[in-house]
């Protein structure tokens, strides 16, 4: 029988580890049932929880655990995809560099062709100025100087309205600030106000713009045109 003691219940004597030990929450999980040897998986010390074989425990982590994941891949899909559309406009803007280039490349040869252009269109009108030259040097007559410049003048012509050149020669017309420059006044009784009375140099505009206006002397003194 066990032995009693005054004030006391019966004595434990399953051993010294025990004595006067109350059970803790765990030790279920601890200590192997009663004859059942220990087993500790590979790499896991004795007494080590084994939360794998847990199938519960393993769905409720897994329930925690699975929108951290998927934020991850959603993060790593946007930094990919950013980077593609990084380097698509890296691209673009590599080509539109390019192409910058090559429009102003084309843009320059044109206008050095346009001036070809120009310069081979006024060289029969030079050489027939440097024969009026040689001629009037030569002791010709003024008449057919005369003539010479003025073929010249008209071959000059010629090849600046090919160009989109238009000659402003306003004499007889109404004063226009926008195409003309009025140098003097003349008084005429007899012509409406702001009329071009004598062109002292006429003018010219290429493709709607004013390249030089018209110096020119208007009227005053006459009626008014608007009335």
């Amino acid at each position: 029988m066990a032995e009693r003691h005054e004030g006391r219940g019966p004595r434990d004597t399953s051993g010294a580890a025990g004595f006067g030990r109350r059970p803790r929450p765990g030790d279920d999980l601890q200590r192997p049932p009663s004859g059942t040897p220990a087993t500790p998986s590979s790499g896991t010390p004795a007494g080590t929880p084994s939360f794998a074989t847990d199938p519960e425990l393993l769905d409720d982590l897994g329930a925690q655990l699975s929108p951290e994941r998927e934020l991850d891949a959603e993060l790593a899909a946007a930094r990919e995809e950013a980077a593609r559309n990084l380097a698509a406009a890296q691209r673009w803007q590599a080509e539109f560099e390019n192409y910058k280039r090559r429009q102003s490349a084309l843009a320059a040869e044109q206008a050095a062709r346009a001036g070809e252009r120009l310069v081979e269109r006024l060289l029969p009108a030079i050489d027939d100025l440097e024969r009026a030259i040689d001629h009037a040097a030569g002791g010709g007559d003024a008449e057919h100087l005369l003539k010479g410049v003025e073929v010249v003048r008209a071959q000059i012509l010629g090849v600046l309205e090919k160009e989109g050149v238009e000659v402003i020669d306003p004499f007889g017309e109404e004063f226009d600030p926008n195409l003309h420059h009025a140098v003097s006044q003349r008084e005429d009784p007899e012509l409406p106000d702001n009329t071009v009375v004598e062109v002292f140099q006429r003018g010219y505009r290429m493709g709607g713009r004013v390249v030089r206006p018209a110096m020119v002397v208007v009227s005053s003194g006459g009626p008014d045109r608007t009335g």
